[in-house]
């Protein structure tokens, strides 16, 4: 079983004019990007899309830092 988790980024260089959700999966073999993106320029609504009855844990100091947050 694997369990999903969006990562929020801040106008990563792959796409610089967007705050992005990206949705990794976890599992027993690590992590692994998905094809699952979100994309708004605004934060708060991009927050407002990702599925509801997820957790926000804030950003570890050692994640990149574009890095905003993940839900899980």
């Amino acid at each position: 079983m694997n369990l999903p988790i969006w990562t929020v980024y801040d106008h990563p260089t792959d796409y610089p004019d967007y705050f992005v959700a990206r949705k990794w999966l976890a599992g027993k073999e690590g992590e692994r990007a998905t094809d699952q993106l979100l994309f708004d320029t605004d934060l708060d609504a991009l927050r407002r899309r990702l599925p509801i009855g997820l957790y926000c844990m804030p950003r570890n100091e050692k994640d990149d830092p574009v890095i905003i947050e993940c839900w899980v």
